[in-house]
């Protein structure tokens, strides 16, 4: 599928299968390592894609999207020196989240950094899930090659809620997760649409939203990453039961259990 300038517009890593997105080839976002089933770049020169502002950030105000002029992602950098062969703005955002300089990134460095279209922080449980994702190496941390993926992966899902949030609300309400869970491939009960979005909807959040900014209704950004990465995995877990593929299985407290530990 032709998307924005015209390129190629491939999947954020690890994404479920089934369903294009936009009626074109998108099989849409994620739940696995980046480098496992190619994706290409976000557009560039149109559409919701490519890179940040010059001197800017996507954490960064302005644009007049949503109620923070964004879809959510990293807090603005800092500045400082890259290494020899490193992309300088990737290191400058990689320096600005390593905030004790231990040269990787914590799940609490990482929830400082990251923060929503309306500048309320990440939840806990979206973090660690990313932590989950990124940590390819089990150290408990995101080296820079690491990171380099992961801030691939909140690029490509900018895009993804941009293209969903068709009202610009800065959040995702039940009609809009309808819509992006079927072009995922993933055809919801209208029962079980009501439970996700109870499930993931900002205003259940324990999390304050910053002084002076009211978060919208709906499901914000993080949570709506989350939420789709959840479906997916779930639905996975379910599929590899399911060895007749006739929607039913048959299982045991065990079973059950030792499905449901087993996701992140």
């Amino acid at each position: 599928m032709s998307y924005g300038g015209g390129q190629q517009y491939g999947a954020p890593p690890g994404a479920p299968p089934g369903g294009g997105y936009g009626g074109g080839g998108y099989n849409a976002p994620p739940g696995g390592p980046p480098g496992h089933g190619g994706y290409g770049a976000p557009p560039q020169g149109g559409g919701y894609g490519g890179a940040p502002p010059p001197g800017g950030a996507y954490g960064a105000p302005g644009g007049g999207y949503g109620a923070g002029g964004h879809a959510g992602g990293f807090a603005p950098p800092g500045g400082q020196g890259p290494p020899p062969g490193a992309d300088p703005q990737l290191w400058n955002w990689f320096t600005s989240v390593d905030t004790d300089r231990s040269g990787a990134i914590t799940a609490p460095e990482l929830e400082r950094a990251l923060i929503n279209g309306d500048w309320t922080p990440f939840d806990l449980d979206t973090v660690k899930l990313l932590m989950t994702i990124f940590d390819t190496d089990r150290s408990g941390t995101i080296g820079f090659n690491e990171f380099a993926g992961l801030w691939k992966y909140i690029k490509d899902w900018q895009n993804v809620f941009k293209h969903f949030d068709r009202d610009r609300s800065g959040s995702i309400d039940g009609n809009e997760l309808r819509d992006a869970l079927a072009q995922f491939g993933y055809n919801l009960s209208p029962h079980l649409l009501v439970l996700v979005q109870r499930k993931y909807d900002v205003k259940a959040s324990a999390t304050a939203p910053a002084p002076g900014r009211g978060a919208p209704p709906g499901i914000s950004f993080d949570r709506f990453v989350r939420a789709c990465v959840v479906v997916k995995q779930l639905s996975e877990a379910f599929g590899r039961l399911d060895t007749d593929r006739d929607g039913w299985i048959q299982i045991g407290y065990e079973g059950f259990m030792e499905t449901v530990l087993s996701l992140p």
